[in-house]
């Protein structure tokens, strides 16, 4: 069975989340933290918060979506600390 994840991580330097789906967790953000991309590159090094498990690729996608949509710094923190949020 394929698991997919949706993971969020964090940057104490610029203090901010940032959510993403994977296939490979532990390499996505080992990828972050080599400076893949412009937005991560800034951010390093980067801290895996949090991750959800999916069987599919279109599940994950949703909910990182759902997550994203939510545009809330609070929301995020919520799920890290394992509360259930709004």
């Amino acid at each position: 069975m394929l698991n997919w994840f949706v993971y969020i991580i964090y940057s104490k330097r610029i203090d901010r989340y940032y959510t993403g789906y994977t296939k490979d967790i532990l390499l996505r953000v080992q990828r972050h933290n080599e400076g893949w991309g412009n937005y991560s590159s800034k951010g390093i090094p980067w801290e895996l918060k949090y991750f959800e498990t999916f069987t599919t690729k279109s599940a994950a996608i949703n909910r990182e979506r759902e997550i994203k949509n939510k545009k809330s710094r609070k929301y995020i923190e919520k799920l890290i600390e394992g509360g259930r949020p709004d």
